[in-house]
């Protein structure tokens, strides 16, 4: 050392070993730092990574919560479209409808409290899946509803078949009662005709010497002058003695046809195309009613009961001839019988 201290004294002042402990104090305090550094670094990335973890447990929930509400919100439009579908089907049934209309209003209240406040998130959820049961429940009460109303419409088509049945057989009775009410008739217009053909026999030997009484088709036809004056309705001495003779004949026939057959003699009054235009007889309808019914009266007083006799006016309107000239006036001025079923 005292080499040393001599070797200094001599050499002037060494400031080396100095700077050395210096450096090396310094590298201890930098190892330490550094030491400190990584047991903080070690201690923070332990509290970053529980952090993270953290939140993705929140992300996790959120998530979760996030499908938990697009389930129900699925569910909610599933019931919306359900409910929609019931009150078309139902639409007589008002109390249901608006009950159901009520629940429709509660389930979009609480999808939009759902989306404008989701600090309540679960609340609502849950108010939500109340919502739900009870339109569950009343699904179920309009189903048996629907059960109860199909049951009743069972009923109905089997009372609906079995009324067609029995309007099968009413059908087919009918029918067979048409067949045989055609029958009878035939039968009846046969035995009118054949009582019409013998009345016609005996009035065309009655009448047969007289040429201005005419058959045409099914009808008798007396020219007017036969029976009347000039624009008048008395019957004549000649035309009663004609009306006599159908009298007689009428009664001797109705003697002969059976009570069942509901004949008549239809007596027609017509005019020609002139008008008359009298204080008795206004127009030609007059006139030739009041013929009509005037040679009803006189039957009746021979004795032809008047439940057999049928009067009617035609005025001009029925004309057999078409011409202008006075013997088609004079064809045009006629009474007419006819013996018919009423």
């Amino acid at each position: 050392m005292a080499l040393a201290r001599n070797r200094r004294s001599n050499s002037g002042a060494d400031y080396w070993p100095g700077f050395v402990d210096a450096m090396a104090t310094l590298l201890l305090v930098i190892i330490f730092l550094l030491s400190i550094f990584m047991v903080t670094q070690f201690f923070l990335n332990q509290e970053i990574s529980g952090k993270d973890t953290i939140l993705g447990r929140l992300n996790s929930e959120i998530a979760e919560l996030s499908e938990l509400l697009a389930l129900e919100r699925a569910g909610s439009r599933s019931i919306e479209e359900n409910l929609a579908a019931l009150q078309d089907s139902l639409a007589t049934t008002e109390s249901e409808r608006a009950s159901l209309q009520g629940l429709l209003d509660d389930v979009r209240t609480g999808n939009q409290d759902a989306e404008n406040q989701n600090s309540a998130l679960a609340l609502d959820l849950d108010d939500e899946r109340n919502i739900s049961l009870q339109a569950l429940a009343q699904v179920e009460l309009l189903n048996q509803q629907i059960a109860a109303l199909r049951r009743q419409l069972g009923a109905l088509e089997s009372a609906l078949n079995a009324s067609e049945s029995r309007d099968q057989e009413s059908q087919s009775r009918i029918s067979d009662l048409g067949q045989r009410l055609n029958i009878a008739l035939a039968q009846r217009v046969q035995e009118l005709a054949s009582y019409r053909s013998d009345f016609f026999g005996r009035l065309r030997a009655i009448l047969s010497q007289r040429a201005d009484i005419e058959i045409v088709g099914d009808r008798f036809v007396f020219q007017s002058e036969v029976l009347f004056g000039t624009g008048a309705n008395a019957i004549n001495r000649q035309g009663q003695e004609e009306l006599n003779k159908l009298a007689n004949a009428l009664q001797e026939l109705e003697q002969q046809i059976p009570n069942e057959i509901n004949w008549v003699l239809r007596v027609d009054g017509h005019t020609d195309t002139r008008p008359i235009q009298s204080v008795q007889f206004p127009s030609n309808w007059e006139l030739s009613s009041a013929r009509a019914i005037a040679v009803v009266q006189h039957l009746i007083l021979r004795g032809v009961p008047a439940r057999r006799l049928v009067a009617a006016g035609f005025g001009e309107f029925q004309p057999i001839d078409d011409g202008t000239t006075e013997e088609a006036f004079r064809h045009n001025r006629r009474i007419e019988l006819k013996l018919t079923e009423r």
